[in-house]
């Protein structure tokens, strides 16, 4: 059992078949920690609306960290576009120990301050066409799909390893690839301009710690195919974890 002084995670996306919450329930069975953060899309209103695919262990998944919440966990829940439905109800705390916010304040062992949001209120696409950001969300989809097809010939032939189409694509497509960095470099360019020293996120499903202009960008990544989380070790030292590998 790995203990850490500090576990962030997002875009878990409960109620979608692609949601690896067999894999989150490992983790989550494996490692403690005195503060959990839930970095938004953790279930996936938009996908309810369409059809849910609610599994066992997508229950169990939330049932988890609500139990880590009744045994001393810190829990702090920040919403983001897939679970914006939680939105009116805000700020909610439910418990001594289970918080819900758009937004949090996390100073971390150092002193330095962090500004911990989901980041799709810095996504233009997001914020002013929603229509593109739903029909990017079915394209996101189909790709998705065809990762399933993919690794069941890659199996067949012997190889054992998981391959993503959708995220080849995304880290190799021009326009994706400047979204993204024009995405790192706002949410830094406001953490730094609010006097902050650096910023956790998540949103765009690709994990990520670096420094932008004196600011330590944090991104949780996903866990609908890259499996992973960012930690605060019990020593300061900011790492991303990787289940898959």
């Amino acid at each position: 059992m790995a203990y850490y002084r500090s576990i962030f995670i997002s875009d878990i996306h409960l109620g979608t078949k692609f949601s690896k919450a067999e894999l989150l329930l490992e983790f989550l069975r494996d490692n403690e920690s005195a503060n959990l953060y839930l970095v938004g899309d953790i279930i996936d209103g938009w996908a309810i609306k369409r059809k849910i695919k609610w599994a066992q262990s997508h229950s169990d998944v939330i049932q988890k960290i609500l139990r880590k919440a009744r045994k001393g966990t810190n829990v702090y829940y920040v919403t983001g576009n897939h679970d914006e439905f939680l939105r009116p109800f805000l700020p909610l705390m439910m418990g001594d120990r289970l918080h819900f916010g758009n937004e949090f304040d996390y100073v971390g062992l150092d002193n330095r301050r962090y500004y911990v949001t989901h980041g799709d209120f810095f996504d233009s696409i997001t914020m002013t066409k929603r229509w593109l950001a739903v029909l990017g969300d079915y394209g996101y989809d189909v790709l998705l799909h065809l990762n399933g097809v993919i690794n069941f010939v890659r199996n067949t032939l012997g190889i054992q390893r998981y391959w993503s189409l959708s995220k080849y694509a995304k880290d190799n497509v021009k326009k994706s690839l400047s979204f993204i960095n024009d995405f790192e470099g706002i949410l830094s360019e406001h953490a730094l301009r609010k006097e902050y020293d650096g910023i956790i996120c998540g949103h765009i499903h690709k994990a990520q710690i670096k420094t932008i202009d004196s600011c330590l960008y944090l991104n949780c990544g996903d866990w609908v195919e890259s499996c992973t989380v960012i930690v605060e070790t019990v020593e300061g030292e900011w790492k991303i974890l990787d289940q898959l590998v």
